[in-house]
Protein backbone atom coordinates (compact mmCIF):
# COMPACT_ATOMS: atom_id res chain seq x y z
CA UNK A 1 0.00 0.00 0.00
CA UNK A 2 1.42 3.43 -1.32
CA UNK A 3 1.36 5.46 2.03
CA UNK A 4 0.39 9.33 0.83
CA UNK A 5 2.88 11.83 1.81
CA UNK A 6 1.15 15.10 3.63
CA UNK A 7 2.28 18.79 3.10
CA UNK A 8 2.64 20.35 6.66
CA UNK A 9 -0.72 22.89 5.49
CA UNK A 10 -2.54 19.66 5.06
CA UNK A 11 -1.10 18.23 8.48
CA UNK A 12 -2.04 21.59 10.31
CA UNK A 13 -5.14 21.18 9.03
CA UNK A 14 -5.57 17.10 9.76
CA UNK A 15 -4.36 18.62 13.34
CA UNK A 16 -7.29 21.24 13.46
CA UNK A 17 -10.19 18.73 12.63
CA UNK A 18 -8.71 16.20 15.24
CA UNK A 19 -8.32 19.12 18.59
CA UNK A 20 -11.71 20.36 17.65
CA UNK A 21 -13.33 16.88 19.04
CA UNK A 22 -10.85 16.65 21.79
CA UNK A 23 -11.58 19.96 23.41
CA UNK A 24 -15.61 18.92 24.00
CA UNK A 25 -15.51 15.28 24.89
CA UNK A 26 -13.08 14.43 27.47
CA UNK A 27 -13.75 10.35 26.65
CA UNK A 28 -11.68 10.33 22.84
CA UNK A 29 -8.49 9.73 22.72
CA UNK A 30 -5.69 11.52 20.87
CA UNK A 31 -5.45 8.37 18.64
CA UNK A 32 -9.02 8.05 18.05
CA UNK A 33 -9.03 11.63 17.39
CA UNK A 34 -5.99 11.49 15.00
CA UNK A 35 -7.92 8.63 13.57
CA UNK A 36 -11.13 10.00 13.14
CA UNK A 37 -9.23 13.24 11.20
CA UNK A 38 -7.27 11.51 8.76
CA UNK A 39 -10.45 9.20 7.60
CA UNK A 40 -12.43 12.74 6.70
CA UNK A 41 -11.33 12.85 3.72
CA UNK A 42 -8.40 10.03 3.11
CA UNK A 43 -10.07 7.01 4.26
CA UNK A 44 -7.69 5.37 1.77
CA UNK A 45 -4.84 5.69 3.76
CA UNK A 46 -6.19 3.19 6.40
CA UNK A 47 -5.13 -0.28 5.35
CA UNK A 48 -6.61 -3.28 5.39
CA UNK A 49 -5.81 -4.11 9.71
CA UNK A 50 -7.29 -0.94 10.31
CA UNK A 51 -3.58 0.45 10.97
CA UNK A 52 -3.74 3.76 9.64
CA UNK A 53 -0.42 6.07 8.74
CA UNK A 54 -0.19 8.41 10.73
CA UNK A 55 2.54 11.61 9.80
CA UNK A 56 4.56 12.07 12.55
CA UNK A 57 4.10 15.60 12.67
CA UNK A 58 0.55 15.12 12.72
CA UNK A 59 1.28 13.10 16.35
CA UNK A 60 3.73 15.93 17.11
CA UNK A 61 1.27 18.54 16.86
CA UNK A 62 -1.48 16.95 18.25
CA UNK A 63 -0.10 15.56 21.11
CA UNK A 64 2.13 18.91 21.93
CA UNK A 65 -1.13 21.22 21.92
CA UNK A 66 -2.53 18.48 24.23
CA UNK A 67 0.20 18.62 26.58
CA UNK A 68 1.00 22.05 26.54
CA UNK A 69 -2.56 23.57 26.39
CA UNK A 70 -2.99 25.53 29.57
CA UNK A 71 0.35 27.35 29.10
CA UNK A 72 -0.64 28.32 25.27
CA UNK A 73 -4.08 29.23 26.92
CA UNK A 74 -2.30 31.34 29.82
CA UNK A 75 -0.26 33.16 27.38
CA UNK A 76 -3.42 33.56 24.71
CA UNK A 77 -5.54 35.18 27.55
CA UNK A 78 -2.29 37.65 27.93
CA UNK A 79 -3.11 39.01 25.00
CA UNK A 80 -7.08 39.23 24.84
CA UNK A 81 -8.68 42.60 25.28
CA UNK A 82 -10.21 43.90 28.38
CA UNK A 83 -13.84 42.08 29.21
CA UNK A 84 -12.63 39.01 27.29
CA UNK A 85 -11.88 35.48 28.83
CA UNK A 86 -10.55 32.56 26.73
CA UNK A 87 -14.00 30.84 27.13
CA UNK A 88 -15.61 33.93 24.70
CA UNK A 89 -13.14 32.52 21.82
CA UNK A 90 -14.79 30.76 19.48
CA UNK A 91 -13.60 26.71 19.89
CA UNK A 92 -12.35 26.75 16.11
CA UNK A 93 -10.31 29.99 16.35
CA UNK A 94 -9.01 29.13 19.84
CA UNK A 95 -7.52 25.49 18.49
CA UNK A 96 -6.03 27.18 15.29
CA UNK A 97 -4.03 29.74 17.88
CA UNK A 98 -3.15 26.87 19.76
CA UNK A 99 -1.34 25.19 16.54
CA UNK A 100 0.23 28.43 15.73
CA UNK A 101 1.43 28.94 19.04
CA UNK A 102 2.97 25.91 19.40
CA UNK A 103 5.14 25.83 16.37
CA UNK A 104 6.24 28.97 17.75
CA UNK A 105 7.61 27.89 21.01
CA UNK A 106 8.56 24.22 19.91
CA UNK A 107 8.90 23.68 16.41
CA UNK A 108 12.65 24.68 15.28
CA UNK A 109 12.61 24.38 11.85
CA UNK A 110 8.87 26.53 11.75
CA UNK A 111 9.33 30.45 11.24
CA UNK A 112 6.91 32.05 13.48
CA UNK A 113 5.92 34.49 10.61
CA UNK A 114 4.85 30.65 8.46
CA UNK A 115 3.53 29.36 11.88
CA UNK A 116 1.14 32.68 12.05
CA UNK A 117 0.37 32.77 7.98
CA UNK A 118 -0.82 28.97 8.39
CA UNK A 119 -2.77 30.50 11.30
CA UNK A 120 -4.51 32.82 8.99
CA UNK A 121 -5.12 30.41 6.35
CA UNK A 122 -6.57 27.81 8.21
CA UNK A 123 -9.15 31.20 10.00
CA UNK A 124 -10.03 31.99 6.60
CA UNK A 125 -11.08 28.09 5.71
CA UNK A 126 -13.06 27.35 8.90
CA UNK A 127 -14.26 30.83 10.39
CA UNK A 128 -15.10 34.12 9.23
CA UNK A 129 -13.37 37.90 8.32
CA UNK A 130 -14.56 38.95 12.08
CA UNK A 131 -12.49 36.03 13.09
CA UNK A 132 -9.32 36.00 10.93
CA UNK A 133 -8.39 39.65 12.21
CA UNK A 134 -8.80 38.42 16.00
CA UNK A 135 -6.20 35.58 15.19
CA UNK A 136 -3.85 37.87 13.39
CA UNK A 137 -3.99 40.16 16.35
CA UNK A 138 -3.51 37.79 18.99
CA UNK A 139 -0.84 35.93 17.15
CA UNK A 140 0.69 38.89 16.19
CA UNK A 141 1.03 40.04 19.58
CA UNK A 142 2.50 36.97 20.94
CA UNK A 143 4.94 36.20 18.02
CA UNK A 144 6.35 39.61 18.94
CA UNK A 145 6.63 38.45 22.87
CA UNK A 146 8.17 35.53 21.81
CA UNK A 147 10.80 36.99 19.75
CA UNK A 148 12.09 39.55 22.34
Amino acid sequence: MSKETFTRHEIREKALQALFPLDFNSDLTKQDAITHALELDHGEIVSEDGEEFVPVYLDVLVGGVCDKKAEMDQMIEAHLGKGWTINRIAKMDLVIMRIAIFEMLYVSDVPNTVALNEAIELTKKYSDDHSRKFVNGVLSNIMKEISE
